[in-house]
């Protein structure tokens, strides 16, 4: 029996295709530079810079945006089927005084007979990088000439990522935090680090895993983590382009997302979600170590999607069943659920740069924000959370101490 529609509200909007990323657009780093360098205007012989596109410009987009009206990136779509389901890259904008979300988009662009599948948006303004079932490509911001506030559209790019066509799908990409680093994982296992914008390798490991299912990079710029279908997770050195520590499953455990805690310092945690049985948990690793130094029960229903708040605060899990959890790191405990959010599985879960709010979307074609409400005493938590950490990577050594 098919399950009723879900009653629209002003923060929930159906666009039309199942939705398969999403991420938000960075409008403090997307500038004028932007649309020029996309349109020819390449910058002279040793003026590029690692990392620097589109964000090196002068007028930015910001200046004449209301900060309280931001842009969310959706991709997705029907992929070559005939069933008639557009695929499309848009751009919605989401309100925070009317908390409502764009019935039209911004602005949209399709990608004909293939569906955008993961994304990958620039944080310094260069564009979106979107993996489809071949290749990937990259996306353009086209800012019109008459700057008006969130009006912004995508385009595809004249530049080819020649190193990323012919290559088979890729499951997970990611920038790391100043842009200057793209990483792209594939369903073939083979694990692809390159400089940007150049596309200059850096690592490049054809049998990383089996199939590589979610990768992130630490905030300090250090680590790569990468996990696939079986075997251990890895922490990649960036420096050195090698494993530099394997972390092992435990009995009955299946990895599924990783991400690490976003505090700029050396000693950050890296959560790791994991399907045991019938019981979905958040495993988390102090990176000094690579032990071990908790786990927290957080589901019965497998995850679907996970990731971290820029701001390190709060986690937010997807489930299977449509849920959306806000979870908060001081703690481990739920700070919100959203039971049914979505009619299917969520597909993917993006918090805003200010980590005020988060998109969700799914399958059933319909995006989510949820506002997160700024609690007392966040303050106080963190401090808590790092205390915690501080005493558990004591213990361990003390212990082994004892054993020596």
């Amino acid at each position: 029996m098919a399950r009723g529609r879900q009653r629209e509200i002003p923060c929930s909007k159906t666009y039309g295709f199942p939705i398969f990323c999403a991420s938000w657009v960075p409008l403090d780093r997307v500038s004028t530079s932007a649309a020029a360098s996309a349109e020819g205007d390449a910058p002279a012989e040793g003026e590029e810079k690692e990392g620097q596109g589109g964000g090196g410009g002068s007028a930015s987009l910001a200046q004449t945006h209301d900060p309280n009206r931001i842009l969310v990136a959706l991709g997705g779509g029907g992929g070559d089927s005939r069933s008639g389901v557009p695929n499309a890259l848009l751009v919605a904008e989401f309100d925070f005084a009317s908390r409502s979300l764009s019935e039209t988009p911004v602005c949209r662009l399709g990608t004909d007979m293939d569906a955008p599948y993961r994304m990958a948006v620039h944080p310094g303004g260069d564009g979106v990088v979107c993996s489809f079932t071949k290749s990937c490509r990259l996306f353009e911001w086209d800012i019109p000439e008459k700057k008006e506030s969130n009006k912004l559209n995508l385009k595809t790019s004249a530049k080819k990522l020649v190193q990323l066509e012919d290559v088979g799908q890729q499951l997970a990409l990611a920038f790391n935090f100043d842009g200057s680093i793209l990483a792209t994982g594939a369903e073939d296992g083979h694990l692809r680090v390159f400089k940007w914008p150049s596309m200059e390798n850096i690592l490049d490991q054809s049998d990383a895993h089996t199939t590589v299912k979610d990768l992130d990079f630490s905030s300090n710029g250090k680590f790569l983590v990468s996990l696939g279908s079986s075997g251990p997770c890895k922490v990649w050195d960036l420096t050195s382009s090698t494993v530099t520590a394997s972390l092992a499953r435990e009995s009955g455990e299946n990895f599924g997302f990783c991400r690490f805690s976003r505090i700029m310092a050396d000693n950050q945690v890296l959560y790791v979600t994991t399907m045991n049985g019938n019981q979905a948990k958040i495993i988390f690793w102090d990176s000094l170590s690579w032990k071990r130094i908790g786990t927290k029960n957080v589901s019965r229903e497998p995850i679907s999607a996970f990731n971290v708040s820029m701001d390190g605060k709060h986690l937010a899990i997807g489930n299977l069943d449509g849920d959306v959890t806000i979870v908060r790191s001081s703690d481990l405990q739920a700070q919100l659920t959203v039971k049914k959010a979505h009619l299917g599985a969520v597909t993917a879960l993006a918090f805003s740069q200010d980590s005020r709010a988060l998109i969700s979307a799914s399958f059933d074609s319909n995006a989510r924000v949820t506002v997160i409400e700024r609690q007392k005493g966040d303050g106080f938590n963190t401090w808590v959370l790092l205390l915690v950490i501080i005493l558990a990577i004591l213990a361990y050594y003390l212990r082994l101490k004892e054993m020596l």
